[in-house]
């Protein structure tokens, strides 16, 4: 028999599951609680960009001043790798990205989000299991859906970025055609050379997606794990407080990954060779 319990012990060593918690279904949308979670992070991002631009001044303080702080960081991230006119198109999005993956990865780390929920009750403590099977909260990021629709909705846009730079013939031309002035005899030999490499590009550009998604779904989920195993080490869970500190670093750092990952792709099908004209 599984209870409902609001505080709920995730001292057991069974790992945790993989499956958001479906609440109810809309339809056949499920609702569950990676979802939710993620609700809560919108609405915090939403109220903290709100509050930081509801008066804006020449010279920024408070709110306003880390908004700013953290938006100009990251577009000088992506302003020294991509030209000008491609920053405008994916600044937006990577920003967006960036700011919203940092913040659902720290979500694991708040009190009761993946420790309360449904489990089996433990013996001679109320309101306690002894592992929570089904969570109510669980961070976004740990819940692969969320990591493939963003990396889902990345390669649509960057494809679309590629055809905007290039034009449609430019950018099979930028994949699958030779590089650098060759010209004579090496020049039908390298042309095969060079539609060979580019199916091996367009190959490593089709999975980019799954790249993007499995490695920020895996490093979530796994500190996830980590964590839930860590505290039942040693009594009050003390052994997990240095990977608190290892888990604030890696979710930092997986945000600045994916978005730089982004910024890369981005710049290898939207750039010019020098005999081109580019830079």
């Amino acid at each position: 028999m599984l209870w409902i319990l609001p505080f709920a012990s995730a001292s057991s060593g069974a790992p945790v599951p993989a499956a958001a918690t479906t609440f109810f279904q809309i339809g056949p949308l499920p609702v569950t609680s990676s979802m939710v979670a993620l609700w809560g992070v919108a609405l915090g991002i939403l109220l903290v960009v709100g509050i930081g631009t509801r008066k804006m001044a020449l010279i920024p303080s408070g709110a306003q001043n880390f908004v700013e702080a953290v938006v100009d960081a990251v577009r000088g991230m992506i302003a020294g790798l991509l030209e000008p006119k491609v920053v405008g198109w994916a600044f937006p999005l990577i920003a967006t990205y960036f700011i919203f993956i940092a913040v659902s990865n720290l979500v694991d780390l708040l009190p009761g989000v993946g420790s309360i929920g449904y489990g089996q009750p433990k013996a001679g403590l109320p309101f306690a299991v002894d592992h929570v099977e089904r969570p109510f909260l669980r961070p976004p990021t740990a819940d692969a859906n969320l990591t493939v629709s963003m990396a889902v909705i990345y390669f649509v846009m960057s494809t679309l970025w590629a055809i905007w730079y290039n034009g449609p013939l430019g950018l099979v031309k930028h994949i699958f055609g030779v590089k650098g002035k060759i010209g004579g005899f090496l020049l039908l030999p390298m042309t095969v050379i060079f539609a060979v490499v580019g199916v091996v590009e367009l190959i490593s550009i089709l999975i980019r997606p799954v790249s993007l998604s499995m490695r920020l779904y895996g490093n979530v989920y796994g500190g996830e794990s980590v964590l839930t195993l860590m505290l039942k080490m040693l009594p009050f869970g003390i052994a997990a407080v240095p990977f608190y500190f290892l888990e604030l670093i890696v979710c930092l750092v997986q945000a600045i990954v994916f978005t730089m990952l982004c910024v890369a792709f981005t710049a290898t099908l939207c750039s010019h060779s020098e005999e081109e004209g580019g830079h």
